[in-house]
């Protein structure tokens, strides 16, 4: 049977005991506190539930992670981020942010991204655990992500898209930001043909636990300390 976590008693099974299949599913219950939420960003664990299921708790294997200095920028998408004229920036809007990708969830196919999503993530925020990339053209909010940051690691969460490779935009900003102030590996969940022609790719779920260890003990990657600065294409 899978596990159930009971409120208020903060822990996880072993990410290595979760389903085959569904792939990853490890247990359901628990809350989406800030503790709760980083103690299982820790292990390797993540929420993914729709508005009518309990609280779901996920460690898929294998992994799908982009090494910073691996991201892939093609001659299409290099010649957007040279003359498309965006203006990125870093933890400027989260709040909008968030509701745009959960906006962009629900009109492709319903979203994982329910309000209680919206307002632990947002409280992540603001204790400075949870980060986003934005991304403006003529001022508007047309592309962006959002994740959580821990030691080295970025946890991506989800990404949205209202301007033609706006959100691939926000990663390479996010991957070549990291990549210059320390970040080690991008968290980027579940496997997507999208990610993968980006540069990211699948390890072992094991493999994954190890990074963890190795890298979110360490001091937090100080790419977020400059999350002001904005850079303009075009």
């Amino acid at each position: 049977m899978l596990p159930w976590l009971v409120p208020h008693c903060v822990g996880f099974p072993d990410p290595r005991h979760a389903l085959d299949e569904p792939n990853g599913l490890l247990a359901a219950g628990g809350e989406l506190t800030p503790e709760w939420l980083m103690t299982a960003y820790r292990h390797g664990i993540f929420p993914w539930y729709t508005q009518d299921q309990p609280i779901l708790w996920w460690s898929p294997d294998p992994r799908l992670v982009l090494f910073p200095e691996e991201i892939r920028v093609r001659r299409s998408l290099a010649k957007r981020l040279r003359n498309a004229g965006f203006t990125i920036t870093f933890d400027q809007n989260f709040d909008a942010v968030i509701g745009a990708c959960a906006k962009s969830r629900a009109d492709a196919e319903g979203t994982w991204i329910t309000s209680s999503m919206m307002d632990a993530y947002c409280r992540l925020h603001c204790l400075g655990h949870a980060h986003s990339v934005e991304v403006w053209l003529d001022r508007r909010l047309v592309g962006g992500l959002y994740g959580v940051g821990l030691g080295r690691m970025f946890f991506g969460e989800s990404m949205f898209s209202i301007e033609r490779d706006a959100s691939k935009v926000a990663l390479v900003h996010l991957a070549h930001r990291l990549d210059a102030h320390g970040g080690g590996l991008i968290d980027c969940q579940m496997h997507t043909s999208h990610l993968v022609s980006l540069g990211a790719r699948d390890i072992a779920r094991d493999e994954f636990i190890d990074y963890l260890e190795q890298y979110t003990c360490q001091p937090t990657a100080a790419w977020n300390k400059a999350a002001s600065s904005k850079t303009t294409g075009g």
